[in-house]
C-alpha cells in the first residue's frame, strides 16, 4: 500500500487527515443548512444544490458530495467574483454561464469567510432554483432560442456588504422570477449556509490558530495534487482521439458533433475540443464552465476516487475549445439544455478517448 505524505512539512500525516475531515464536514453542514431551510422542492427534495470552501486564493479546498456539474464549475465562478474587491461580510451573486455559471437556475453566491475580520478564503453555495424567470415556469424553456428567453441573468453583483442584504438586487431578482416567496425563502437559505461555514471556520481556527488552518489548506491541495500525479503518471503518453454527436438542438433535428482529442505528457493532460460543432440555434449549448466539469468528472472515475476532490485534483488538466462552439459558446446563445444534455454527451466523448489512456 502506497502512503501518501503531504510535501507541506509543517502539517503532519495525521493533522492534514484531521484538517481535510473538518473541512469537507464544513462543507457537508454547509449543504445541511441549505437543504433544511430551503423552501422549494428543488432543493429540500431534490436536493439540487452544492456547497463548497475556497482558500482567499480561489482555490477549492473542500467541496460536499454534491452535483458534479455545480463543483466542477464553482471555480470560475469564484475567479469571475473574486476579481472585485471582496471585504469581510461580502457576498456576490451570478448566474451568468458566460461568467463561470451553468444554466440560468443555478444561482451562485460567494461568501467572504472573515471570522475574525480578516478574509481567509470564501463560501459558495451553488442552488437550482425552480424558477428564475424567463418565457415558461421552471426557466427550462424547450423552445429558446436565447438566453434571453430563459431568465434573469446575473453577472456577479454584489448581494450582500458588510453583512447588510442588497435589498434593491434582491427587489430586481425577486420582479423577474415566479413565485417571489419560494425565491427569497431560498435566497435566506443559500445565506444560511455561508454564515454557518462562517461560524464553523471560525471554531477551527480558535481551535487551531489562523496560519495553522491556512497551511492546511494548502498542505490539502498538496496532497490531492500529488496523488492525482501519480495516477496520471500511469498513463502513456500520446493523443487519444474520440467524436460522438447529440441528436438535434430542439430547432434542428441534424446530427450535432462533440469531438476531442487528450494529450497525455508526463502527468500534464491537456483535452482539446477543437472540431466540435458551433454553437447551435437551441439551448442545448454547454458552456464551457459545464465542459470542464465533464472532463473533471471523467477524470476523477478513472483515476482513484478516493482523491480528495479539490484543486490540486485538476491543477495538471488543462481544459480548451474554440469560442463559439457548442462547448463554449458566446451570448446570446440558449444554453439551459447543455447543462442537463449536452453534459452528458460530452462525458461520453471523454470517456471513450480516455479509453485508449487507461493503463490495463
Amino acid at each position: 500500500m502506497t502512503v501518501h505524505s503531504p510535501q507541506n512539512k509543517d502539517i503532519d500525516p495525521v493533522t492534514l487527515e484531521v484538517f481535510r475531515n473538518k473541512l469537507e464536514s464544513v462543507a457537508e453542514e454547509m449543504g445541511q443548512v441549505l437543504i433544511r431551510s430551503a423552501y422549494s422542492p428543488n432543493i429540500k427534495e431534490r436536493q439540487d444544490c452544492s456547497t463548497a470552501l475556497f482558500d482567499v486564493e480561489g482555490r477549492m479546498v473542500a467541496q460536499a458530495e454534491h452535483i458534479p456539474v455545480h463543483l466542477g464549475a464553482m471555480p470560475d465562478a469564484v475567479a469571475a467574483v473574486t476579481e472585485s474587491d471582496l471585504g469581510p461580510g461580502d457576498a456576490y451573486i451570478l448566474n451568468d454561464p458566460f461568467e463561470g455559471g451553468t444554466h440560468l437556475p443555478d444561482v451562485t453566491i460567494v461568501s467572504t469567510l472573515a471570522p475574525e475580520g480578516e478574509v481567509v478564503g470564501y463560501a459558495v453555495t451553488r442552488a437550482h432554483h425552480a424558477d428564475i424567470g424567463g418565457m415558461t415556469p421552471g426557466s427550462m424553456p424547450a423552445g429558446a432560442a436565447e438566453i434571453y428567453q430563459e431568465g434573469i441573468r446575473l453577472p456577479g453583483v454584489e448581494f450582500r456588504s458588510g453583512g447588510e442584504l442588497n435589498e434593491d438586487m434582491l427587489s430586481v431578482i425577486l420582479a423577474n422570477v415566479r413565485n417571489r416567496t419560494e425565491r427569497q425563502a431560498d435566497l435566506r437559505a443559500q445565506l444560511a449556509a455561508h454564515d454557518r461555514a462562517e461560524d464553523r471556520l471560525g471554531e477551527l481556527i480558535d481551535e487551531h490558530s489562523r496560519g495553522q488552518v491556512e497551511r492546511a489548506f494548502d498542505a490539502i491541495v498538496e496532497y490531492s495534487n500529488t496523488r492525482m500525479t501519480d495516477e496520471l503518471a500511469a498513463f502513456p503518453d500520446g493523443t487519444y482521439e474520440a467524436r460522438d454527436v447529440f441528436e438535434g438542438d430542439g430547432v434542428t433535428e441534424a446530427d450535432i458533433p462533440i469531438e476531442v482529442s487528450i494529450t497525455v505528457e508526463g502527468t500534464t493532460v491537456d483535452v482539446d475540443f477543437a472540431g466540435t460543432a458551433e454553437q447551435c440555434a437551441g439551448n442545448m449549448n454547454a458552456p464551457l464552465a459545464v465542459a470542464k466539469s465533464a472532463v473533471y468528472f471523467v477524470v476523477r472515475s478513472i483515476t482513484d476516487p478516493e482523491i480528495p476532490s479539490n484543486h490540486g485534483s485538476y491543477t495538471d488538466i488543462n481544459v480548451a475549445a474554440p469560442e463559439g462552439t457548442v462547448v463554449n459558446p458566446t451570448p446570446p446563445a440558449a444554453v439551459v439544455g447543455g447543462n442537463v444534455e449536452t453534459s452528458q454527451r460530452i462525458t461520453d466523448v471523454v470517456f471513450t478517448a480516455f479509453a485508449g489512456a487507461v493503463p490495463p
